[in-house]
């Protein structure tokens, strides 16, 4: 038997996290007895039904951010010396219902899927623990503190940056086995804890079924990015790219459009929905088909982040043409020119994408490398395999699982 404890309610896989471990709740329940545990935002009704035809159980806890409560988080972090970003997410009614379920269930196995959710299950007490960390937080907030001027937001994440080092390596040390996306998480984490993470890498993976082929149009000329416009890393790279690269790409091809496509844009990306420089700002979009059968290339302008990106793994999946950062792409075994593009400056990415936009035949080239790249080394189906030999090891705390 075993507890699965995550941040975010993994229904619809509709953005990176829920699309990792939604498929690893796929490859774990064709084999084991999970029960889930999540946190949920409003009336997730429907999702979790969804949920309760693959996984034994599913158990969820309201989740509630505001102001006052954020506040009284960082208030905690003073006090304790604790990461803003675990007190904020530390509630007692989730505690409760952990404690609940582990006094009516002998759990074998205890499994937290991201950092955030580590402090649940050490408190499964005799299964085996293992934390499936997604990404070296730590890092992620040290790179996006280093895009940010002055002021009090990077005086935050810097203190909660070398907060989180410090959180993350002594979180490790306490789990039986660790998992992460990338070999640069992991060298990220044995940075944290002052010696080798003897962690495992297990890549983000997609479900091919899921993703067939984007049939894009044969003038297809679009740019278009897709991704959560909450997110402070995407933000930061949207600006960037509006400001410094797609004028350059403006001044190359006046005609040019740009589809922002991603929930919640905030009013500084907003402000760039203007026809006369044509772009479009779209929101949420339930079903971006449309969008991307008339897109001549995506761009995923990172310039912080950790981990692996989902959209670009979804992207290369669907056969689209792709140019990004080296931070967009990192953790993913692709290489320059071969499944996509990477370019790290103004004027090499704005290069890059007029190469996709006016040779049609090099951007089909490196639609079709990305997609035969993910079938070979990123379908959940293969890609999952390792954790069979996690879930199988005896710890020594537990029974071997069954």
């Amino acid at each position: 038997k075993t507890i699965l404890l995550t941040q975010v309610l993994p229904f619809p896989p509709d953005r990176g996290p829920k699309v990792k471990t939604w498929n690893v709740i796929k490859y774990l329940c064709q084999q084991h007895e999970v029960t889930l545990v999540s946190f949920i935002r409003g009336d997730q009704s429907q999702e979790v039904e969804r949920l309760r035809q693959v996984c034994s159980r599913v158990e969820t806890v309201p989740m509630e951010r505001n102001l006052a409560l954020d506040g009284t988080a960082f208030l905690r972090s003073l006090a304790t010396g604790q990461p803003w970003m675990m007190t904020r997410d530390d509630r007692r009614n989730m505690r409760q219902l952990v404690d609940r379920l582990a006094a009516e269930t002998r759990f074998e196995l205890a499994h937290a899927d991201q950092l955030n959710m580590a402090q649940y299950a050490l408190r499964i007490r005799g299964a085996k623990q293992v934390l499936d960390a997604h990404n070296a937080l730590w890092q992620l907030y040290q790179r996006l503190a280093a895009t940010l001027p002055a002021g009090p937001k990077r005086w935050v994440l810097e203190r909660d940056w070398r907060l989180l080092r410090q959180y993350e390596g002594d979180i490790c040390r306490k789990f039986d086995a660790v998992t992460v996306v990338s070999e640069e998480d992991r060298q990220a984490l044995s940075e944290a804890m002052g010696a080798n993470c003897p962690a495992t890498v297990i890549p983000i993976t997609v479900d091919l079924d899921e993703f067939p082929p984007i049939e894009r149009g044969v003038d297809a000329n679009h740019i278009i990015s897709v991704g959560t416009m909450y997110w402070p890393p995407n933000v930061d790279g949207m600006l960037w790219f509006l400001q410094e690269i797609y004028p350059l790409i403006r001044q190359q091809m006046p005609g040019v459009a740009f589809d922002i496509v991603g929930a919640r844009p905030p009013e500084e990306i907003a402000a760039y929905d203007r026809r006369e420089i044509g772009v479009h700002v779209h929101g949420y979009v339930a079903d971006p088909t449309p969008l991307l059968q008339n897109a001549g290339v995506m761009v995923v302008p990172l310039r912080a982040g950790s981990g692996m990106r989902v959209k670009i793994l979804n992207a290369m999946a669907q056969g689209l043409p792709i140019v990004t950062t080296s931070i967009g792409c990192e953790g993913i075994e692709v290489v320059h020119d071969q499944h996509l593009k990477i370019a790290d400056t103004p004027s090499e990415f704005a290069a890059a994408v007029l190469e996709c936009l006016q040779n049609p035949h090099e951007a089909k080239r490196l639609g079709e490398a990305g997609r035969q790249l993910i079938a070979e080394r990123y379908d959940y189906r293969t890609a999952c395999r390792p954790l069979d030999a996690i879930y199988s090891a005896n710890s020594g705390k537990s029974a071997a699982i069954s």
